[in-house]
């Protein structure tokens, strides 16, 4: 035995004898509980019902074409800054290599540091070893959450946005003419209104549903979080039965940005996130649809599963106080999917 551990018995020990360890057991959970608490406040904050309150981002701006537009397209201007293991993040990186501007937008990866508090840049760039210093950089004095994905004015180094759901538009609108891939679109016309209607209900369900799950202080919050996370699988799993993708035969914005969480999904949303009521894999229907789209020209050049279990494992202490990154699972994203049938009118 240690001398620390030797002391620590010393120190438990009562003039009648030891403390009854029923006792220490208590002790240790209601200083571990409190402990949780704290740190819970600070990576998750939540309402009076112990459910997690995502805040918003805070910097909007667009780039356009529109003459009167400070952000115009321009090859080399702009840059992303994500970390591969933020489904968030990665949203940019699909839309990126699906669009083909690899060549146009620029790329630099953040990595999650406990230590630090947040992330922390792989190469330091204009003086900046975090990415908070990145958003002083772009905000002298800015004191709010400093999150990926962001996409970055090299021109007039500051943020022109970080919020996904809007740098995704964007990368799919407003850089035809530097895409390698200009005819797709991603959010046509006709389908604007099915595809903001999933965006709605997945954003809350599933993108942030999972979140809810894992961050929950309570367990009144934890089940209804659960509950409307699979009631929205199972009702897209009966979509994806007559649809190769969300909102018919073309993929969209709806699919990429259910992608991102669909892909890691059963790596550790199914187990660190309590999210274990079915894994993807056991669904007919949307084991198949993600891998369809892992399978897309330049998608899976933007996947890594190494990444993820190391970001989410190895740094979300209050979840993982081990910081014990698992073996597994063993997950085939390389397994013919068949959904072609699925467009042609054929279910499966």
């Amino acid at each position: 035995m240690s001398s620390t551990e030797d002391k620590i018995k010393k120190a438990i020990a009562t003039k009648r004898g030891r403390l009854p360890s029923k006792w220490i057991v208590w002790l240790g959970k209601f200083v571990w509980t409190k402990l949780w608490q704290i740190m819970m406040s600070k990576l998750a904050p939540r309402d009076q019902s112990g459910a997690y309150v995502r805040p918003s981002s805070e910097f909007r701006n667009f780039v356009s074409t529109v003459a009167e537009s400070a952000y115009q397209p321009a090859a080399g201007r702009y840059q992303l800054y994500v970390g591969l293991g933020c489904p968030w993040a990665h949203r940019t990186l699909v839309v990126r290599a699906l669009k083909g501007l690899e060549e146009a937008i620029s790329v630099s990866t953040v990595s999650p540091s406990p230590i630090e508090g947040g992330w922390v840049l792989d190469q330091e760039e204009n003086s900046c070893r975090t990415l908070a210093q990145v958003y002083q950089l772009a905000q002298s004095g800015y004191g709010g959450r400093s999150t990926v994905p962001v996409l970055w004015d090299k021109q007039t180094n500051t943020i022109v946005n970080n919020e996904s759901s809007e740098i995704i538009a964007m990368l799919n609108s407003e850089f035809n003419q530097l895409a390698k891939q200009p005819i797709l679109d991603l959010y046509p016309e006709k389908l604007r209104e099915k595809i903001d209607w999933w965006n709605e209900k997945i954003y809350h369900t599933v993108n942030n549903g999972v979140y809810r799950c894992g961050f929950a202080q309570t367990q009144e919050a934890y089940e209804q979080a659960c509950n409307e996370l699979f009631v929205t699988l199972d009702e897209i799993d009966t979509t994806l039965k007559s649809s190769r993708y969300l909102c018919g035969s073309s993929l969209t914005l709806a699919d990429v940005r259910l992608f991102t969480t669909l892909f890691r999904f059963d790596v550790v949303y199914y187990s660190l996130f309590k999210c274990n009521r079915r894994r993807i894999q056991d669904y007919h229907n949307l084991g198949p649809y993600l891998r369809d789209l892992y399978q897309l020209p330049g998608v899976a050049e933007t996947c890594s599963l190494d990444a993820v279990k190391q970001d989410y494992y190895g740094n979300l202490f209050p979840l993982n106080p081990g910081g014990i990154i698992p073996c597994g699972p063993d997950v085939n994203l390389l397994e013919p999917h068949n959904r072609e049938q699925v467009s042609q009118g054929v279910m499966i």
